[in-house]
Order: C-alpha cells, then structure tokens, then sequence
C-alpha cells in the first residue's frame, strides 16, 4: 500500500501494481488450470436453470458483461464490400461517442438523432458515457435485476440496426455503454470492466470513473467515462481525481494493467471544468454572438493543461460548439433561476461552461534503451507493424435535447489500423434442418488455442436480439473434456429448446474465460412447427381461410 497525494491536500491510500512476474505466475496458473477454470464456484450452482444466472452469480459485479451474436458471413460481406474493412492492409472503423450528464432525467423516446443513425460511411463502434443516471436506492436495486430505463431505450434503436450490446458497466449514476456491429464481435476480446470511486474522500461512487476495456482485432483499447468534482474552484481537485483515477484503476491483463498501458485510451464524461475568471454578461455575449473563441483562453482544462504534462498526452478537438452547461431544462436557455440561499450562503446562476468533454491519447512509443540503439535495424517494432491512427471528424453537441441541464456531446473517429488477425476463434455452424418438430444438430471447431472452458455455452438467438441475455436458448459444450484445436465436435439440441415459429437466428460460442463471443454462424432458417398449429400460435389455414 502507498499513499497518493494530491495538488490540493487530498490522500488517497492505493494497493501497490501487481508486478510483472506475478502476473506472468497468475497466467501460467491460469493456463495449467485450463479445465477446470472459468466459474469454477459456478459447479456449486448446477442447480440454476441458464449461464445468464450463474455468471451473473460468479462475477459479482452489477456490469453486464455478455455480447450477442447475429449473422457473421452476411453481415461481414456487407462490411466488407464497403471496402472499410479489407484483409490485409490497412483498415477503417468508425467509432461514435457520446457523452451526456443526464440529470436524473428519464430517457427520452427518441434517441435517433443522438445516434447519427444514417450516417456515412456508417458506424461501426458506440461508446455513450452517462453522469447522473437515477440511483435512488430503490431504482438503483430494480436495475440491479434488469437493465435500466437508458440501457434500454439505446439497445432497442440500435439491435434492429445490427448492433449488439458489447458489455456495460455502471457504479452509481456512472453509466457506460458499448455497442458494436455484429461482424466485429469475434474480434473484440478480453473485455473487462472496472471502477473508481472519488466521491466523499473515496468511499462515494457519486463521483469517480467507469472503464470499459478490449482487444479490437488485437488493438488495445480502453474507455473511461469520469464525474468530476463540480463548482468554479475545484479545478485543482478535478486534475488530481482524474490523475488518480488513471493511477487506481487496473485489469487482469499483463499486456495492458493500466489504463494508460492500452494502444488507444478515450475519455468522456462530466469534467466539470469550468470558465475562469470571465463575468456571466461576457460569456453569454460571446455565446450569442458567436465568438466562441474568446472564451478558450479561460477554459480551465485547456489552462491545466499548459502545466501538466499527463494532461498534454491527451488530445481533444476545437471547442466550436456552445458550452453544454448550464440549461433551463426543455430549453436553450441558459440558467435563469433564481439565486437561492443554501444554509446561509448566498447561490449564484451558474455561469455556461464546457463541463461535458471528450478526449482521446494515443501511447507514446517507449524511448529505446542503449541496448534498443545498439540493436540490429531491421528489428521491427511491433507498435509500427500494428500501428493504430485515431482522426477525430466530428466534435460537437446536440441542442435539441432538454430532458437535462446539460447537453449532449458527440464526438466521431475514424479508426485506421491493420488487423492482428481476421479469423474466429471458433467455427460454428447448424446442420441440415431446424424446426421444433425434431431434435436439432450443430457443429463448431476450435481453430485457434485458446483458454475454454467446459462452462463455454453456444446460444440461439433470433435476429435482431439486444444482448447475449436475449438467447432462445443454449447448449453448453463438452461436459467432461475440452476440444483439441481442428476437432470437430457435434452437439444435439432438444426439439422441446427450439422455437415453435419460424425464423431467422443465428447461434453464437460465448467463452467465458475470454468474455466474449468468439464464433458466430451464419444466419439460418429455423422453419414453423406443426406444433405451432396445434398450440395455437399460428392461425390453421383452411381452403385459403384463417380459422
């Protein structure tokens, strides 16, 4: 344990970084425990009737950590033909990122326009970072159960556009979200979550940071969303929170521990900084008439940044959008309330501010040691064989929203890198004729080692499903021993476990040492059971007339 002082007097106690060598252990640990890990308390809950229980059970956490599979060979020609995503070469992903202190506010009903729905070249990745999301104690365990009012209103206008919920994770009114397109789930791997608490000397998730974390095609990538402390003077505090939290925060990956260890890192969220120094009559007459940039100057994490140098590694683009607080709610009116007295003190309007901010920081590359410079050239770097480039082409907020005092903002990215690989870990596919009416047959091959695990599980899913948690129904793999690599192993599903109606599904291997799916099958065809007749799902049609 050693002690974390911050600029402004504040301590924080933080467990020492676990160090190479006994991550390195824990890994080889994990590997010679390959058959039997992956929930292994799970064993003592056979009892529960699906995965999505027992996982829930073992990772103890609120995160919903599952990603969903659709159609792989369809959707990934779609992409393809675009000429986005080539074998070989260098590729472009687009990435869209939204960030939104929400007040408490429930969701509005639509969401499109904050989406960018049709948009071209069209998205491919969304991260929506939210503050402030309602966590009464009441609503804050009915979420624990089910997802929240916000999770739901962007998973149902993004799953029939072909997105699935990658992961989330939340810690109080801190809300992080990942989608991605159906074609890119076999390729994001090793998602893990994590959080940090500011609020109230540390021990208060009202303030803090969330993170998501992957493997993009073998690029290292890492989400933070973060709430910083609030009001005009507390610039100081807000650097050391946000240094901290990059400081605390760590994952069970010895190639990336630590935030600032990834290839890419993104940060969104409530900052809080504030517009020093300039009076309310200046700044909205700035606003008003467009001179945005006299106000850059006094921005407190542009002047933070002059002076700190782990602040300098992170990039952000021009500020040509209105400060996205303080609103009258419903309204683009900046704050017209009252000053109010607070136990004695007298309130003020609160001035407009870029509170609500989205930055990005790309590794540096490691200075050489001597050895590096006595090294031979041709040596090549593997951060030049895989480089990533990140361009920002869209930095700006979105006014028609009023459920909140703040405003969205909304960034786009143009992700250009070259894929590590293109080939799933797991080949999955049905065999010969699905329909309720007879047990049904599925084939998958393992055709890249990895760590399984006889708690893996393969879903059915109907096209255009939300998250892993919305299967039909699933099979788990081997039961007694694990497939050698090229094996081709040969599962039955029960005719009772397919549905009865017609459609289109797609099945998916989940790993659960991986935590992620790592094989999707094509879509297929189940066909009506007769059944359906019978039990009254499907109207019987006589001599062309329902019955």
């Amino acid at each position: 344990m050693f002690r974390f002082k911050s600029r402004a007097g504040c301590v924080w106690d933080l467990a020492p970084r676990r160090g190479t060598a006994e991550r390195k252990v824990k890994a080889t640990e994990k590997r010679r425990n390959s058959q039997t890990t992956g929930l292994t308390v799970g064993k003592q809950i056979e009892s529960l009737d699906s995965p999505l229980e027992i996982f829930i059970i073992c990772a103890q956490g609120v995160c919903s950590f599952f990603q969903t599979p659709q159609e792989r060979d369809t959707a990934k020609g779609e992409e393809m033909s675009t000429g986005r995503f080539r074998s070989g070469g260098r590729d472009k992903c687009r990435l869209h990122m939204v960030t939104w202190n929400v007040a408490t506010a429930e969701p509005p009903e639509d969401v499109s326009s904050l989406l960018q729905l049709d948009v071209q070249p069209p998205t491919d990745l969304y991260v929506i970072g939210l503050q402030e999301v309602s966590s009464s104690p009441v609503r804050f365990i009915s979420d624990l159960l089910m997802e929240d009012s916000w999770s739901h209103v962007f998973m149902d206008t993004l799953a029939p556009r072909g997105f699935i919920k990658v992961t989330s994770v939340r810690m109080q009114g801190l809300l992080l979200l990942v989608f991605a397109k159906q074609v890119h789930l076999p390729y994001i791997r090793d998602i893990q979550t994590t959080y940090t608490r500011t609020g109230i000397f540390g021990y208060w998730g009202n303030k803090g940071g969330v993170s998501v974390r992957f493997s993009f095609y073998g690029h290292m990538v890492c989400f933070l969303n973060c709430h910083l402390a609030a009001h005009m003077n507390y610039a100081l505090q807000r650097v050391d929170e946000f240094e901290y939290i990059l400081e605390a925060q760590d994952f069970d990956i010895s190639e990336s521990p630590h935030v600032l260890d990834h290839k890419v890192v993104f940060c969104l969220g409530d900052l809080n900084f504030r517009i020093a120094d300039h009076g309310l009559h200046f700044l909205r007459s700035s606003i008003n008439s467009g001179r945005l940039n006299l106000l850059w100057s006094k921005d407190q994490l542009l002047m933070m940044k002059k002076n700190e140098a782990f602040l300098q590694e992170f990039e952000e683009g021009p500020l040509n959008f209105k400060p996205t607080y303080k609103f009258d709610r419903n309204s683009d009116t900046y704050d017209t309330s009252s000053p109010k007295t607070w136990f004695g003190f007298n309130g003020k309007k609160r001035k407009p501010a870029w509170t609500d901010r989205i930055l990005w920081r790309i590794k540096p590359k490691d200075l050489p040691s001597e050895d590096d410079e006595k090294a031979s050239t041709s040596t090549t770097d593997g951060q030049d064989e895989y480089p990533i480039m990140v361009t920002q082409d869209k930095y700006t907020s979105d006014m028609s929203y009023g459920v909140s005092d703040h405003k969205p903002v909304i960034a786009t990215f143009s992700l250009e890198l070259r894929k590590c690989f293109d080939t799933p870990m797991v080949h999955i596919s049905p065999v010969g004729v699905w329909s309720g009416d007879q047990d049904a047959v599925l084939t998958y091959t393992v055709q890249e080692d990895f760590m399984s695990s006889t708690w893996d599980w393969i879903g059915l899913y109907k096209v255009g499903f939300k998250s892993a948690s919305d299967y039909e129904t699933f099979v788990w793999v081997r039961e007694n021993e694990l497939p050698e690599t090229n094996e081709v192993i040969q599962i039955s599903v029960d005719k009772d476990e397919i549905p009865l109606l017609g459609g289109q599904y797609v099945l998916g291997y989940y790993s659960t040492n991986m935590g992620s799916i790592i094989g999707l099958s094509s879509n297929f065809q189940i066909l009506e059971s007769k059944r359906a007749v019978m039990e009254g799902l499907v109207p019987e049609i006589i001599n062309g007339i329902n019955k």
